[in-house]
């Protein structure tokens, strides 16, 4: 059965090792939101750095899901301390499961205040597409998906919740995933 990859990136107003109240508060939430995830149902896995070295992207061991990558639009640093930026990596069952845990709980609350950690770049913060089972995406398979999801908008490949597709192909509308207009961003 097809498994859903989620790729997020954001560009971070100052650097993760920025000591503003501001950064310490949203590293706070990011690091509560990963374990409330990890119960939810549908969730499968995260892409987790395999050396255990917090703060560090680009020279990690992130094992099976590959070398760490970034978009070509951010332009920001790219060691611990300059880094400004946050990327997730997940696998879930379906849309739907992915679609609660990101409008619920915790991970709801850190929406809420998104402007006040990220940059607005004109660019998608996250992209979805099908995997076969047993498949593990990789960095690089996130960031091309979400620089096609930019250039030529939803395909069954390169998704977002709004507009999305059923592991077919087929076009998948909001009311088949239980999700409501107003709630999608």
């Amino acid at each position: 059965m097809p498994q859903l990859a989620l790729y997020t990136f954001g560009v971070l107003k100052s650097p993760l090792a920025h000591p503003a109240p501001l950064t310490r508060e949203f590293y706070d939430i990011g690091e509560a939101v990963y374990p409330e995830f990890s119960q939810h149902p549908g969730y499968l896995a995260r892409a987790e750095v395999a050396d255990g070295a917090p703060g560090v992207l680009f020279e990690a061991d992130w094992g099976a899901w590959g070398k760490f990558t970034v978009p070509a639009w951010y332009g920001k640093g790219r060691t611990s301390d300059t880094t400004a930026l946050a990327a997730t990596l997940s696998l879930w069952t379906d849309l739907g499961s992915a679609f609660d845990a990101v409008y619920t709980g915790l991970h709801r609350k850190a929406l809420n205040r998104r402007y006040d950690w990220f940059e607005r770049t004109g660019h998608p913060s996250h992209v979805f597409w099908w995997v076969a089972d047993g498949v593990i995406p990789t960095w690089q398979d996130g960031v091309s998906r979400l620089e096609h999801l930019h250039d030529h908008d939803s395909a069954p490949d390169a998704f977002t919740f709004h507009y999305s597709f059923a592991p077919d192909g087929t076009p998948a509308s909001i009311k088949d995933v239980g999700l409501k207009n107003d709630q999608v961003r």
